[in-house]
């Protein structure tokens, strides 16, 4: 690397290779970020992701990862040590936790290990898999945690999903207190219905579901992943560094 040369910025986005990471891998990019990012299994949505980024002339590196196995944080906070270094970078600017699962089952028909699975993702695997990367992310860095409108109004059956949300939210005002002196800004972004393939698809492929969706928001559609990705991308720029410790939902006004 020429000595020179201004390094890029570079985020860790969480669940980056599908969706809503996917898009804001590629918003990044489009403002001269490079990122690492995390897929689950899928290698080749990754491997898709990495080209696209390439294609707008940014860089960006794929990890496997499983957010719901704290056990691998170690291991893989070493792999995003080696990952900054082929990027020619020193540490993270950004961190956006966005990984997750779905779980549509009611109150009563909840398991405890259907419990355990979406706390594990959601709650413990954002927690600690932060922890294990702060050491690793410059003073006047950025977070973004990914919460859902499910935190503020009651979809229901996701009172499971809905509440490891909602504790998110939580934790994102105290990691906002805590890393204040370092000059960390965290938030937390909670998208409404968004046609992915998130839960099966349901939003994207129900059209009974869609009907609902677009009655009951403000500006009358179902949400697509480049209204949230290219917003995530905007709350990270240091222009928005005097924000933190809020909660910024992108709904299209959904159950004003």
């Amino acid at each position: 690397m020429n000595s020179n040369t201004t390094p890029r910025p570079v985020a860790l986005v969480t669940g980056g290779s599908r969706g809503l990471g996917r898009s804001t891998v590629l918003a990044l990019a489009r403002r001269g970020v490079d990122a690492i990012f995390t897929y689950q299994s899928r290698r080749e949505d990754a491997d898709a992701v990495v080209a696209a980024v390439a294609g707008s002339g940014a860089r960006a590196i794929a990890l496997q990862l499983d957010v719901g196995d704290a056990s691998s944080f170690p291991a893989f906070a070493v792999a995003v040590d080696g990952a900054l270094a082929d990027l020619g970078a020193g540490k993270l600017d950004y961190l956006v936790n966005n990984a997750g699962t779905s779980l549509h089952k009611s109150f009563a028909e909840t398991t405890a290990e259907e419990l355990d699975a979406i706390y594990a993702v959601h709650f413990k695997g954002t927690f600690l898999l932060t922890q294990a990367l702060l050491p690793r992310i410059v003073d006047g860095g950025r977070i973004v945690n990914i919460s859902s409108g499910l935190a503020r109004f009651a979809g229901a059956p996701t009172s499971a999903y809905g509440a490891m949300k909602g504790a998110v939210e939580v934790l994102t005002r105290y990691l906002a207190k805590e890393l204040g002196p370092r000059g960390i800004a965290v938030n937390v972004v909670a998208p409404g219905a968004i046609a992915t393939d998130f839960s099966g698809g349901a939003v994207r492929d129900n059209p009974e579901l869609q009907k609902m969706v677009v009655a009951n928001t403000a500006l009358g559609r179902v949400g697509l992943p480049d209204d949230i990705g290219p917003m995530v991308a905007l709350l990270l720029d240091d222009a928005n560094g005097w924000i933190t410790g809020q909660r910024i939902e992108a709904s299209g006004g959904m159950m004003l």
